[in-house]
């Protein structure tokens, strides 16, 4: 039989000075989670080991799985025993810079990764312009994983912002879908909790931004406030602004509930609408 219960924590992580730094900070944070918290699958935020910047990217890109931070978080994973999704960092490929997600396994495999499909390109003239399409390339396929029975996807951040895309996630079983995200402060106090509720209660699953602490000395402040909602579209934990451990238990009885209670995954309009996953 399946859990019913699974224990995860999101590291809202602080900003260090050097890529060994927050990666040395970021180790210590995974086994407290792990040890004291008694998390089995653990969160990282987006860009936690370098800045984020189009500046920084190429310096600080890496082979994935081969660069350092890789194989710290490889081998953290597999000496705790746990599930750790590695947030973003840099990866460069064949000359191409991407914004990935690196998933691990409790034996320190690498389970997968997921490479950023929809670039934060925005203009707010006088409040924040960012444009991660001049040195980045999107990424093209989704990716699962299943731990204890619980499948799960993985965005970054902008996705979110994209209906479609949690649908797609949907249609391919998944109940939980995780966006490392780093929000920008102005956008982040309208959106970001409102977009985890409504990508939630769309696809009657768990929905998780996990976000970088802020740093008001850093060009890109990121708004912070790591949020976890369950299938209703509750919010079911937040943090704050600083460096934080959101710890919680999801309970997975609550996806077949919602599925037999309000069934709209059975009640689509397939003759009228559909949502086509291209290969």
């Amino acid at each position: 039989m399946a859990p019913s219960k699974l224990k995860i924590a999101l590291l809202q992580l602080g900003s260090f000075p050097t890529k060994q730094a927050a990666i040395a900070n970021a180790l210590t944070q995974i086994r407290s989670a792990a040890k004291d918290k008694g998390a089995k699958l653990v969160i990282l935020p987006e860009c936690w080991n370098s800045t984020y910047s189009t500046d920084e990217f190429g310096r600080s890109a890496e082979k994935i799985p081969g660069g350092e931070t890789s194989l710290a978080l490889a081998k953290i994973a597999e000496e705790l025993g746990i599930w750790l999704v590695g947030g973003t960092y840099p990866e460069v490929d064949a000359g191409k810079l991407y914004n990935t997600c690196a998933v691990f396994g409790p034996k320190g495999e690498l389970v997968g990764k997921y490479r950023k499909m929809h670039l934060f390109d925005m203009d707010i003239p006088g409040i924040c312009t960012f444009s991660e399409s001049s040195v980045l390339t999107p990424g093209k396929e989704f990716l699962t994983f299943s731990v204890e029975g619980l499948k799960i996807g993985v965005g970054i951040c902008y996705d979110q912002r994209f209906p479609e895309f949690a649908a797609v996630y949907r249609q391919l079983g998944v109940d939980f879908l995780i966006f490392p995200s780093a929000f920008d402060t102005y956008t982040g106090p309208m959106h970001f909790e409102l977009i985890a509720q409504a990508r939630a209660l769309d696809n009657s699953m768990f929905v998780a931004l996990c976000a970088p602490a802020r740093d008001t000395t850093k060009d890109y402040v990121a708004y912070g406030y790591s949020t976890l909602c369950d299938p209703w579209g509750r919010v079911l934990c937040r943090a704050g602004e600083k460096p934080e451990i959101l710890s919680a238990e999801l309970d997975l009885t609550l996806l077949e509930d919602i599925k037999k209670k309000i069934p709209v995954l059975k009640q689509k309009r397939n003759d009228v609408y559909e949502l086509v996953k291209k290969k």
